[in-house]
């Protein structure tokens, strides 16, 4: 099939089951098999390549892209695919830091359309994007491909390649709908990324998730390096501009390096990341790659300041976990005299009362709730209703732009904006304070 516009090949994408808009209900065998056929009629490009996957409840967006931007500082020519994106799809795929171009993502998606055509495989769109960024990084003559996965592990669309590195950066309850219902089984299913004679690299000392890990890692003969072990985080403090880690390694030890990013859990991001990258390299990244690469490193929806005079920042937080993270960083990391407010929206399939509890404790003086722009959007009153049963001052508002202006309008130029909850609302607000259109057909 041929498509005249952009818009014509967002569209087609968009007739596809989208798990990332409408909860997934995982069916009673999952299987790669659709996927892996359609890999097939491409000559297997996932081959075409080494890679490193990245996995982990959170965090393993951030660490996908430090590790992708610390290999190009060294001279290779890095693809990344990660998800989801913020503004437009072209975002999810790029090649040493820059986005598919329209063209090519046209052209990509038209194979992608006869392919289907001919075999009868109906992937879902997130499949569909995993092959096209397989398929692109094999168009470019990428040199490695960081991979970050979209959910989970075993079953992710991504688990058809092999990668040489593997990434495990924490566990925590999210998706337990899907992955299950205790740290220990959503691990389980998240070291289905572990390869053979790899190396998987794990950033969390939680003593369930690393007993799993060991276990995978002996029944596969995989290397592994744990945190604490392998590798230790000796510091990781509060900086100007975000946090100062001094890492070893075992090729290296880095001394009090700034990352420019805000967060405890950043700086472990950060560390992961160097590891996973001199993993791959099999030597030391050294220290001239690792202190410019991490001194300017940004993340677009990620503890990120947007606006002064009230500030901005809008945090991709979705899950117990993230807001905790959240709710730890504020303090300290940015110098705001007044009140703090918060745009709040959230999907289901949370447990409400863990997510908005931390928020009340943080000492928000009211909260602007709305729904994410999303079929799975919570209803603005069950927002508004936990928050006020604990407690706090809440405001229903129509939309996340409404209720950005109206948190503005009541805010000083000594006040904070925090936007969290979803990263469709994160999108909506960026979108509107930074004047980035949104390229999403819906």
């Amino acid at each position: 099939m041929r498509f005249a516009s952009y818009a014509e090949a967002l569209r087609w994408l968009e007739t596809h089951v989208d798990y990332e808009r409408i909860a997934p209900n995982r069916q009673p065998v999952p299987t790669l098999q659709p996927i892996r056929d359609t890999l097939a009629q491409f000559a297997e490009p996932q081959g075409d390549y080494p890679t490193i996957h990245v996995t982990g409840t959170n965090g393993k967006g951030t660490t996908t892209t430090i590790i992708s931007a610390l290999l190009e500082a060294t001279g290779l020519r890095v693809g990344t695919f990660t998800s989801p994106d913020l503004h437009a799809i072209n975002e999810r795929i790029a090649v040493n830091a820059t986005p598919i171009d329209d063209e090519s993502l046209i052209g990509v998606f038209e194979r992608l359309s006869d392919v289907e055509t001919v075999t009868g495989i109906v992937l879902t769109r997130f499949e569909l994007l995993t092959v096209a960024a397989l398929l692109h990084f094999s168009d470019e003559g990428i040199d490695v491909g960081v991979i970050e996965v979209g959910m989970g592990g075993t079953w992710d669309s991504t688990n058809v390649i092999d990668a040489d590195v593997s990434v495990l950066t924490n566990v925590d309850l999210d998706h337990t709908a899907v992955l299950g219902l205790t740290v220990g089984a959503i691990a389980l299913d998240k070291v289905g990324i572990f390869r053979p004679d790899g190396i998987a690299i794990v950033a969390t000392t939680n003593a369930i998730v690393v007993e799993i890990a060991q276990r995978r890692a002996q029944e596969l003969g995989a290397t592994l390096w744990l945190l604490g072990d392998t590798f230790e985080l000796e510091e990781n403090e509060l900086a100007l501009g975000g946090r100062a880690i001094t890492l070893k390694t075992p090729f290296d030890h880095y001394d009090e390096v700034l990352v420019s990013l805000h967060g405890i859990h950043q700086g472990v991001n950060a560390a992961t990341a160097v590891v996973a990258a001199e993993a791959f390299l099999g030597r030391a990244l050294g220290e001239a790659v690792v202190t410019s690469t991490l001194a300017n490193t940004q993340m677009p929806g990620r503890m990120e300041v947007i606006a002064r005079n009230p500030m901005i920042v809008v945090d991709g937080a979705h899950n117990p976990a993230g807001v905790r993270a959240l709710v730890a960083t504020l303090d300290g990391a940015f110098d705001v005299r007044g009140e703090r407010r918060c745009v709040i929206g959230m999907l289901t399939g949370r447990d409400i009362d863990d997510m908005v509890t931390p928020l009340v404790g943080a000492g928000f003086s009211e909260f602007h709730c709305c729904a994410p722009h999303s079929p799975r959007a919570m209803p603005v009153g069950e927002v508004a209703d936990a928050l006020r049963r604990h407690g706090a001052v809440a405001f229903e508002h129509p939309s996340a732009k409404a209720a950005l202006a109206h948190a503005r309008e009541r805010s000083t130029d000594d006040d904070l904006i925090v936007v969290a909850g979803s990263l469709y609302v994160v999108a909506e607000v960026r979108g509107e304070v930074l004047h980035v259109a949104s390229r999403h057909t819906s």
